[in-house]
Formats: structure tokens, C-alpha cells, sequence
């Protein structure tokens, strides 16, 4: 199927729905680079996040006839991921390992979106600790770059609370920082942090 870009993701689900395979081949080309690193940010190993993508895409497959189009295909597909994700997050928990305490893994790149990259790991680890919601949305939001219409499709959650979810997370993510004095001191000698911090602050309370 020779690629062709003008051809809506929504179009290619309707050439799926009846009976074109080659059209979800498309689809698996245009989004598994950002299915995968989403993945990442939740399961951090890699395999686990392949395994992850691969399933995700076949329960997309399974389930394209229940897609009505009320979200881009984008959103549908990374509910799919997400929960896919997190499943996987349980298994883990049953054996042993804490959903909360799971590391959440950022690339160097989009870490730079949001902090200077010298207060990079301890944003890092201050993440780690955020619960499983308030992760979901911080990523969705920061680091994938959705509007808070798109994380509450793919959280299926209300608006209001999606927000809620990216505003609580930012909210520990400043205290952490304002009231730990080395930290505080540190981020404000190499700048950057705290102006990014309260813009995103402004932004999740606007």
C-alpha cells in the first residue's frame, strides 16, 4: 500500500472497518513510534513497552468497530495503551511490586520541555512518586502534549477532573522544590524551573 499522508487517520478506520487490512498497517505506522514511547514513560523497560504496544494495537484491531470517531483516533488508540499499560503495572503489583513505586520513564528531550535538564533527576525521581492518575496526566499533558479534552477521552474521566489529576501533580511537584531549601536554592541558581512551574501551575488553575 503506497503510503498516502492526506488520507485522514479516520478515513483509514473506515477502509479497516470494511475489511482493508493494509489501512490499519498504515495506521500502526503513523502512531507506533509514539505508542511505544508512551508506553515507555509507564512499563520502562523496553521489552515490556514493545509488548505493551504490540497488544495495544491488536485490541485496537479487535475493537476498531466500536470506534465511533467521538475522539481522534490518536486518543482512542492511547486509551487503549494507557490502560493496556497499567494492566500490565498490576500484574507486576501482584507480584510484589507497588503501581506507585513503578518507575516512570522520561526521555532526556522531553524532560527539557519542562525543567532545565540540571534539576532533571530530581524531577525524575519526585515523579516516581506521584500516584498512578496524577502520572497518567502529567505525561499526557508535559510530555505528549495533549489538551485536557484528550486526557479525559483517554483517562475516561470528566474534564474537570483530568485537570484535576495535571493540577495535583504540579502542585507536589512545586512543593517539593519550594520547601526543600537545597533544592529550592540550587533550581534558582540555574534557572528556569520555577518560571516553567508556575506558568503550568497558571495554566492546570486556569
Amino acid at each position: 500500500m503506497q503510503r498516502d499522508l492526506n488520507v485522514t487517520d479516520l478515513e483509514l478506520v473506515e477502509k479497516v472497518k470494511s475489511g482493508d487490512r493494509r489501512s490499519f498497517s498504515e495506521l500502526v505506522k503513523r502512531h507506533q513510534r509514539s505508542v511505544l514511547r508512551l508506553s515507555l514513560r509507564f512499563v520502562k523497560d523496553m521489552d515490556a513497552a514493545e509488548d505493551v504496544t504490540q497488544e495495544a494495537f491488536i485490541k485496537a484491531y479487535e475493537k476498531m468497530h466500536s470506534f465511533e470517531g467521538r475522539a481522534s483516533f490518536k486518543s482512542w488508540l492511547f486509551q487503549i495503551a494507557v490502560n493496556t499499560a497499567r494492566n500490565k503495572l498490576r500484574e507486576w503489583k501482584r507480584n510484589t511490586v507497588d503501581i506507585d513505586d513503578v518507575h516512570l520513564a522520561v526521555d532526556a528531550e522531553a524532560e527539557t520541555t519542562l525543567v532545565h535538564t540540571s534539576v532533571a533527576d530530581l524531577l525524575h525521581k519526585e515523579v516516581e512518586k506521584l500516584p498512578i492518575k496524577q502520572k497518567t496526566a502529567l505525561v499526557l499533558r508535559v510530555y505528549e502534549d495533549l489538551s485536557f479534552n484528550e486526557i479525559a477521552d483517554i483517562m475516561e474521566c470528566p474534564y474537570d477532573t483530568a485537570k484535576a489529576n495535571y493540577r495535583h501533580a504540579l502542585l507536589k511537584l512545586r512543593q517539593t522544590f519550594e520547601t526543600q531549601a537545597e533544592l529550592k536554592n540550587w533550581t534558582e541558581d540555574v534557572g528556569g524551573f520555577f518560571t516553567e512551574m508556575n506558568l503550568k501551575y497558571a495554566e492546570a488553575e486556569g
